[in-house]
């Protein structure tokens, strides 16, 4: 639980806000408040308490989606770093 804890913190800190689309579920999804400057899209975040993983889904400039799931909070604010929103 700590470490889904440590995800959210990581997330809301990169302006990601979560989204109630799922209840009693095992998964909190989030998005970025801001859309990418490139897409005009939102990215998207689960978290997975089964898993105790954050999986983030983006669009790329050709219209095509990506997912990237992370085991360790340090690998998910390294990619974050590397792929600014704002």
């Amino acid at each position: 639980m700590e470490k889904l804890q440590a995800f959210q913190t990581t997330a809301r800190a990169d302006g990601f806000v979560e989204v109630n689309e799922v209840e009693d579920g095992s998964a909190l999804w989030l998005r970025n408040s801001l859309p990418d400057k490139e897409t005009s899209s939102h990215k998207r975040l689960c978290l997975d308490a089964l898993t105790n993983s954050a999986t983030i889904y983006w669009e790329t400039v050709g219209a095509q989606f990506n997912s990237k799931t992370f085991r360790t909070v340090s690998s998910l604010q390294e990619w974050l770093g590397a792929h600014p929103h704002r």
